[in-house]
């Protein structure tokens, strides 16, 4: 089995992990529309393979407050996963799915951190059924945590991950909503192995 890094990343593999994120995005507005009961419209996102030297600036300055969910992957590929959002679209979904008014500077209440939790539990369900639909590998993703900290302080987890699961990051960014638009971030951290299953599952040799 060949070692896969960003060193050996043709166009073809990027076009691969683009569909997944195409279908990914597709999915997990579907997901939104229903639960906010709105038609959502999604602008093409914007898939990279990145290192984790690079999350930090690619969504935020590092001292700004964003909300984080973390899940781990498991069965056929393993790893992890983080979709992030800024404050101010964190309170804006919250705020349609309660039919609440708060302002982006109030901070969440408990029922509104399980709101998010569940929000990022489905967009990341959507990502992966994406993937094992592509692939047919079997994906199931943990219970997700949720952290609401400074974007250097959350970007920090998959930066220590690496050292576990590898050095690339499949970092997905998507723009969705209905009368105002915001933007989420998605984080795919698959070790080395899975990332070389994924490919080979759809017929790319590694």
């Amino acid at each position: 089995m060949g070692t896969f890094s960003l060193d050996n990343v043709n166009e073809m593999y990027l076009d691969v992990f683009k569909e997944i994120g195409n279908i990914g995005s597709g999915n997990a507005t579907t997901a939104i529309a229903n639960m906010l009961n709105a038609t959502i419209d999604m602008k093409v996102p914007k898939v990279e393979l990145m290192e984790a030297s690079r999350l930090g600036g690619a969504i935020c300055p590092e001292e700004e407050t964003i909300v984080g969910i973390f899940l781990e992957v498991t069965m056929d590929i393993s790893g992890s996963m983080m979709f992030l959002l800024k404050m101010d679209a964190a309170r804006h979904l919250v705020n349609k799915l309660l039919g609440a008014t708060k302002t982006g500077e109030e901070p969440f209440d408990e029922m509104e951190l399980s709101v998010l939790k569940e929000i990022g539990n489905i967009i990341a369900g959507s990502y992966l059924s994406a993937i094992s639909n592509m692939t047919n590998l079997t994906i199931a993703p943990s219970v997700p945590y949720i952290s609401v900290d400074m974007a250097a302080a959350i970007l920090s987890v998959p930066a220590i991950l690496f050292g576990q699961y590898g050095e690339n990051a499949l970092f997905i960014e998507t723009e969705f909503g209905d009368d105002v638009m915001i933007n989420g971030y998605f984080i795919l951290m698959p070790d080395e192995d899975s990332y070389v299953k994924i490919l080979s599952s759809l017929g790319i040799t590694v």
